[in-house]
């Protein structure tokens, strides 16, 4: 049998899991894979970032995007720290992902070498880490059984990041090993029991909500969960970041759990007497710090389904728990049987009808300061963007626009639409959408802060490189938002380290190959769109924002006011 390099091997064991796309930032601890993807660059393509951050970033989109795991590379201590944001992203995301890392030689090993890190220390795995797995190769014909591992561990129960480290002088190996078959996830059943039980509960309650999100998910679970939800009439709101989970326009939507939640929907599952938690782990972001639901133990009875065993009680005691994938609870759902009417239809279109109201433009009853109406931009995206099209956006202030007025088509249409941190990373939305526009060749849209863009804008450089178009909108109100909106809740008035100085975006834009131009008023902005959308090149539209317009709910002032009354 022909010997090959290691890592030729490895590149070879990607191609067979199915990978065409893997991103990273070059390094000499990992030569050897480099020159495996200069031999099969029919096959696979190594795209090249300016910074582990964004790598690791793009990577993780890729993971959200397909279902299977995103690939990234990166060199030994500060390539792999870097890396380290996209990885605690795809954990508390629950997306599959794989890192690899190069790594010092067998030989100078425990030394404290040339940027050496014990990797299984910094990255977990631990139920609060950053993988799920770290593993090291030290023998080369053992590739093939790493990597196979590694993409079943990712996609396995709950999703997640898997660390590989790959010792430098193990690549230069010569090795007749073969790639191993590609690896699918393994798919667990609801138990039989779990799901008369869970029909008995249904049938005895009065104002049931169900909650849907978490990673697993794929086109056809989330339409067998629609048919679920048709059959039995029940309202879905879909958890933080997860909003293409169910689709919006559908009559049986009740909006989106998260920051900023719509304070009706919020009243809505404390008063519900039954929740149905299909897919979340129920994290702080999506149950408003551990309020909506109460821990331990719930005031609503809760059902929880998920992927995971070690997830079901882990913060909340539910009264029925079931360990399923995605897939595999959706399509039981969807069989169980209905009652021919439900005594919950007044309470259902009741929820929708919230959401209606929220959603609204002409409802939002706040005058802003300033020439620009974020509500009537996020109007005019629904208008001209695709129904296809992918949203992405980082952390801030600004993503609240997002979140509360565009209406997410839904997985069961079949594409993913939305790519957003629910750990709350800045700097995602950048290197996510030019993942998107790499992989899909879909129109994507990127909404950004000041803050935000400037933690990624050098991967601008990969887009043009490689090809991306991405529209970026980047709102620029000269402050960290989020943080001054802390601020002025906690110290009113007392402004320290949220002011931010910032460079000509548009030049910057320009500089790497962008197409850029300044709206500076909501009248402008539809145009400014639809040449965007017609570019044969990636576009930045720099909106300036007054400083006074923080979140949907309302200003600076108001917030201030606020906290003076409650005698901050």
């Amino acid at each position: 049998m022909t010997q090959k390099l290691a890592g030729h091997l490895l590149v070879e064991c990607l191609i067979a899991q199915g990978v065409t796309h893997a991103f990273g930032v070059p390094g000499e601890s990992y030569l050897a894979v480099l020159d495996g993807f200069h031999a099969h660059a029919d096959r696979i393509r190594f795209v090249i970032n300016r910074q582990e951050g964004g790598a690791a970033f793009m990577a993780e989109a890729q993971g959200k995007l397909t279902g299977r795991p995103g690939v990234c590379f990166v060199t030994r201590g500060p390539g792999a720290t870097n890396a380290s944001i996209g990885l605690h992203t795809a954990f508390q995301d629950s997306t599959p992902m794989v890192l690899f890392v190069g790594d010092v030689a067998s030989d100078a090993r425990d030394r404290e070498a040339f940027q050496e890190v014990d990797y299984s220390v910094f990255f977990g795995p631990s139920t609060r880490g950053m993988a799920k797995r770290v593993e090291r190769i030290d023998d080369a014909r053992r590739i093939p059984e790493y990597v196979a591992r590694a993409f079943a561990t990712a996609m396995n129960g709950r999703p997640g990041p898997v660390v590989l480290v790959l010792p430098e002088d193990m690549l230069t190996q010569a090795v007749d090993a073969q790639p191993l078959p590609r690896v699918e996830a393994v798919q667990a059943w609801s138990d039989p029991g779990a799901l008369r039980e869970l029909r008995s509960l249904l049938l005895s309650a009065e104002r049931p909500l169900v909650l849907a999100g978490g990673g697993g998910w794929t086109p056809q679970s989330a339409a067998a969960l629609q048919r679920f939800a048709e059959n039995w009439q029940l309202p879905v709101a879909n958890t933080f970041r997860f909003q293409d989970t169910f689709d919006n326009h559908h009559p049986l939507y009740a909006g989106d759990m998260g920051l900023g939640i719509n304070p009706a929907l919020a009243r809505r599952i404390r008063e519900s007497d039954l929740l149905l938690a299909i897919g979340p782990r129920l994290g702080e972001s999506t149950t408003g710090g551990y309020t909506l639901l109460e821990a331990p133990v719930p005031r609503q009875k809760l059902i929880h389904i998920h992927a995971s065993a070690e997830e079901l009680g882990r913060v909340y005691q539910p009264a029925l728990a079931i360990n399923a994938t995605m897939n595999a609870a959706a399509r039981s759902l969807e069989v169980l049987t209905a009652p021919t009417e439900v005594t919950w239809s007044a309470w259902t279109a009741a929820c929708h009808a919230d959401y209606e109201t929220h959603v609204d433009v002409g409802n939002y009853g706040t005058v802003l300061p300033g020439p620009v109406d974020m509500a009537a931009i996020v109007h005019t995206l629904q208008k001209h963007l695709p129904a296809d099209a992918v949203l992405t956006n980082g952390a801030g202030n600004f993503a609240t626009w997002l979140h509360r007025f565009y209406r997410y088509p839904g997985l069961a249409k079949g594409h993913k639409t939305q790519l957003a941190p629910t750990n709350g990373a800045m700097g995602y939305g950048v290197p996510a959408g030019i993942a998107a526009s790499v992989l899909t060749g879909r129109t994507v849209f990127t909404i950004a802060g000041d803050g935000d863009f400037l933690m990624n804008g050098q991967e601008l450089a990969t887009a043009v490189q490689h090809g991306a178009r991405s529209i970026i909108l980047l709102v620029d109100n000269g402050t960290y938002g989020t943080i001054r909106m802390h601020q002025e809740r906690e110290y009113p008035a007392r402004v320290s380290g949220s002011d931010l100085r910032n460079p000509d975006f548009c030049a910057l834009a320009r500089a790497y190959g962008y197409a850029a131009e300044r709206v500076e008023e909501t009248a402008a902005f539809e145009a400014a769109l639809l040449r965007a959308l017609q570019a044969d090149c990636g576009t930045l539209i720099h909106l300036p924002l007054d400083a006074q317009v923080i979140t949907t709910r309302g200003t600076l002032d108001d917030i201030r006011q606020q906290a003076q009354r409650q005698g901050r």
